[in-house]
């Protein structure tokens, strides 16, 4: 019995590892394909020969790159949207979760705010009034309309409250009889234990705020306001040239470069690729300690 148990545990573990890798592969094809684009030759990009190698090898599009401001114009406000974003949302998410994962004698309206939490998280006013709120508030084309209206990632709220409630009540007690006040214990023990599920919804901020493009289409009509996704969006959008201008024709047609838009996609890619790895090793732990209530 015991090497049955062994011999279906092997097969087990390989069909684990096939399924993984095979998954690792899906998700980085495109991102080689991409690259590969972006190497290549225009014309062999625009006749469809390029596979997961260039053709025509060059630096041409890459080159071409470094003299397109609009590009790093729009990459600006994204570095921008994401300093503001996730830095407002580190400070509301743990304002929140510290005294939403007391319990309801310590804070008599909890469960009325958690109530309330939950519902936003499942309903909303709908795009039309949202949008008017940020235009009354005379935020349109303004860096701040990409940044007030997610400040509050409910989910991301419930982790953290979650994290906090289980983490031993004498810590608490231990720093009442030391003579610590709530923002004392928030700040010098709380915040420092929380480190995982804090990461982890800072990875959450980091990458919606990055990768949105929906609020800078629908909340900026200049181009020199659209954050890099935005921009990168309006290079692939198909449009009726019979319903165009003579501008956005023009437009369109300096955006029609293959490799040059693929250079463009895979420098943009390039940000959370390089911050995902520092923060993977908290993931797993946030989520798992965040997401079980004791």
């Amino acid at each position: 019995m015991v090497k049955d148990n062994t011999a279906g545990s092997r097969l087990f573990d390989i069909a684990l590892i096939v399924i993984l890798v095979g998954i690792a592969v899906v998700c980085i094809l495109p991102v080689w394909y991409t690259l590969a684009v972006s190497l290549s030759s225009n014309a062999a990009a625009s006749s469809g020969r390029v596979g997961l190698w260039p053709v025509g090898f060059n630096l041409s599009s890459y080159q071409e790159l470094m003299g397109d401001h609009k590009f790093f114009n729009s990459f600006w406000i994204s570095v921008q949207r994401v300093i503001l974003g996730a830095g407002l949302n580190f400070v509301v998410i743990l304002l929140m979760a510290y005294p939403l994962s007391k319990n309801a004698k310590e804070l008599p309206l909890r469960n009325v705010i958690m109530w309330i939490l939950v519902f936003t998280m499942l309903f909303n006013g709908g795009l039309i009034p949202w949008y008017m709120t940020i235009k009354s508030l005379g935020l349109i084309n303004n860096i701040w309309a990409l940044v007030l209206g997610n400040s509050v990632p409910v989910f991301s709220v419930i982790l953290v409250i979650n994290f906090f409630r289980n983490l031993p009540k004498e810590l608490e007690e231990a720093a009442l009889v030391d003579g610590a006040g709530p923002w004392r214990m928030m700040i010098q023990i709380f915040i420092p234990l929380a480190g995982p599920v804090i990461a982890t919804v800072t990875l959450f901020s980091i990458v919606y705020h990055w990768n949105d493009f929906f609020n800078g289409l629908v909340l900026m009509s200049a181009a020199d306001h659209y954050p890099l996704q935005t921009y990168i969006q309006q290079m692939v959008v198909v449009i009726d040239a019979n319903t165009m201008t003579a501008e956005q024709i023009q437009r369109m047609s300096e955006l029609s470069n293959r490799t040059l838009n693929a250079a463009k996609i895979f420098i943009a890619m390039i940000p959370v690729l390089v911050i995902y790895p520092f923060l993977q090793r908290f993931f797993i732990t946030g989520i798992t300690l965040g997401s079980v209530k004791e």
